[in-house]
């Protein structure tokens, strides 16, 4: 899968994307309908970038939409960050008011691989580029870009932390995100690629959690309660694996079950430095936005990006070893 795409580097300062996302430089994000106006006749006319994302309530896409908004205002462009909440409906609306405004370029993280292509297609056709970060749409050369974290590669190093932390041995639930999710099946794949090569690693069952902490919480909940001699839980996202930390303090077992997540989000490292997670994949989500951004800039200003559409970018495992490097979906180098 890897020999097809792309891992890039930043080109932007790290030192000034910390500056301008700790200084709060465009507030609290709010989710306005977009304005009305009268489209112009082609995008590049316009200097509007849209970021339309999950729900800002999860520190990872409140993150990434920030990162995309300080980083197409540092190149000169007025920039609006939305959420369609996961609801394809919502999204597609999100996306006719960006069309209506005559966006320059859109930034996604969209809310479904199948449902979103009909929306980014729309946009396409009114000549406005769409960049997809995060997750991924199934058809190729319609968006722009695709520029998502190796999620396999992340999954991977998270999985095999868990195994050679429990020396090849255990019994262990599975927290599995949202079905329609592509990204939930991804890494529980590459979960069971490192696991399942332990012929005393066993999975005692899998339950999903809709990348919920609340959801989360109850799942572990009721599984310990049915079988509580399991030594660890692997989660497909950290608000999921929150929610198991705290069902398994709720049964008194913090030190005898371990809880591994995916994502890198401030709750999870907080929970790592406590001792009370073992470990998460962080995916870089400041990176990957300006990343969009940047190659957005480039196709607005050349009429290409000079990439290939679909890029992957690594994960780090963040764990009691470089839990205090940490920075908001970014790791300070040693």
């Amino acid at each position: 899968m890897t020999s097809t795409i792309t891992s890039l580097s930043s080109s932007m300062s790290r030192v000034s994307r910390r500056s301008v996302l700790r200084a709060g430089a465009f507030g609290a994000l709010t989710i306005p309908l977009l304005p009305s106006m009268a489209a112009c006749s082609k995008s590049g006319d316009s200097n509007y970038f849209a970021v339309i994302t999950p729900s800002h309530d999860n520190p990872f896409f409140k993150t990434e939409a920030e990162a995309a908004v300080a980083a197409a205002q540092a190149l000169g462009y007025t920039a609006d960050a939305f959420s369609h909440d996961d609801d394809v409906n919502k999204q597609s609306e999100l996306f006719d008011s960006a069309i209506s405004r005559n966006a320059a370029a859109i930034i996604v993280d969209n809310a479904g691989a199948d449902s979103t292509e009909g929306a980014v297609r729309k946009a396409v056709e009114a000549g406005i580029p769409v960049f997809l970060i995060d997750r991924e749409i199934n058809t190729a050369g319609l968006a722009a870009a695709q520029i998502v974290a190796n999620n396999s590669q992340g999954a991977a190093l998270v999985a095999e932390k868990l195994a050679d932390t429990l020396q090849g041995k255990g019994r262990y639930y599975e927290l599995f995100g949202r079905e329609t999710d592509t990204n939930a099946q991804v890494r529980s794949t590459a979960f069971h690629s490192v696991l399942d090569q332990y012929p005393d690693m066993e999975l005692a069952g899998t339950e999903t959690a809709n990348w919920d902490q609340q959801l989360g919480y109850q799942k572990v909940e009721t599984l310990l309660q049915r079988d509580p001699d399991v030594q660890a839980i692997i989660c497909g996202n950290d608000t999921m694996a929150v929610g198991a930390v705290a069902a398994v303090q709720q049964a008194g077992k913090t030190d005898d079950i371990l809880v591994i997540g995916f994502d890198g989000s401030p709750d999870a490292v907080k929970a790592i430095k406590e001792g009370t997670m073992l470990a998460t994949g962080m995916q870089p989500a400041v990176h990957i936005s300006e990343m969009a951004v940047e190659q957005a800039d480039a196709y607005i200003k050349n009429g290409e990006t000079g990439k290939k559409e679909k890029q992957l970018v690594d994960c780090i495992l963040i764990d009691e070893s470089n839990a205090d490097r940490y920075t908001l979906f970014e790791l300070e180098e040693g």
